[in-house]
């Protein structure tokens, strides 16, 4: 039971935010493509599948910055800096729950699939991209986004295994979306990295709290900004109407409340604001949803 609970913290699974984070945008794009509900077995296998990745990137980030949580308050007690869970067990779990969730794309089709492969490579990247990029949070934006395309696929993609197939069933409107998303990845990320800018500083990681340094805040105002936006550009362009924009709306009013609690760059504030992101991203599904529902 002790090492149970030891895998359940690897993979934070008392911590749902970060699952929610990737699945409302996944399930917005699904309900998009689907033009309203997608059927059963498209969401379980979105909300089942998210919830695997996202644990399995755990595991790998998890590995990758063992040395760095070491010198961070808040994460020198994860098991894999802590040693409580070996580098091997960690790997392997991650692999068995990738596998998993590779299993469950199986049963949507060639398209989905190809598109797959593409997702796992941009998720492997991540954790070394603070090692080398400025701004890693864009990487990190690209992984938590490619359900949009995925979900499109699943919905609309035909039979063939081809980059024909992908591109006759991803719409370029998805394409966009996925890169709206991104400035949200940004947005919320770049919350979390003010956390930890001060120890980030002492042991050379590169993020994008410490890259924008002075304008931090209202960057993370204008990531947002234009992720609302284009969103609500998109969606009009997929013929979503009024109560589609009301959930935009509803996000909007939690931005202004974001902002009264990073203005002053605290870590309790920067913290609750990351966390709770999740409440902005469930707006727009929700509007989306129900905007298609209604109809």
């Amino acid at each position: 039971m002790d090492k149970l609970r030891l895998y359940l913290d690897l993979i934070r699974w008392n911590r749902p935010a970060g699952w929610l984070l990737l699945l409302w945008p996944t399930l917005s794009a699904l309900w998009m493509a689907s033009d309203g509900f997608p059927g059963w077995h498209l969401l379980a296998v979105y909300i089942v599948g998210t919830v695997l990745m996202r644990s399995a990137g755990c595991c790998v980030n998890d590995v990758a910055d063992r040395e760095f949580d070491k010198h961070v308050k808040r994460t020198a007690n994860r098991p894999v800096t802590s040693g409580k869970v070996s580098v091997k067990e960690a790997l392997l779990l991650g692999a068995m729950l990738a596998f998993a969730a590779f299993l469950l794309v199986l049963t949507t089709n060639a398209p989905t699939i190809l598109l797959s492969f593409a997702a796992l490579l941009v998720a492997l990247l991540y954790p070394f991209a603070k090692r080398y990029v400025s701004m890693p949070q864009a990487v990190l934006g690209v992984a938590f986004s490619f359900g949009i395309p995925m979900a499109f696929s699943a919905a609309l993609g035909a039979g063939e295994w081809s980059v024909a197939a992908i591109g006759a069933a991803v719409p370029p409107e998805a394409w966009a979306l996925l890169v709206a998303n991104i400035f949200w990845v940004l947005a919320y990320d770049t919350e979390y990295a003010m956390v930890d800018a001060d120890d980030d500083i002492r042991i050379g990681i590169k993020t994008s709290a410490l890259t924008l340094g002075s304008f931090v805040v209202p960057a993370v105002m204008a990531f947002y900004a234009i992720y609302l936006g284009l969103w609500a550009w998109l969606g009009l362009r997929f013929g979503l109407g009024r109560v589609f924009l009301l959930g935009i709306a509803a996000a909007a009013a939690q931005v202004v409340w974001h902002f009264s609690l990073i203005q002053h760059r605290t870590r309790e504030g920067c913290f609750k604001a990351f966390r709770l992101n999740h409440w902005l991203g469930f707006a727009v599904f929700a509007g989306t949803a129900l905007d298609l529902g209604l109809r």
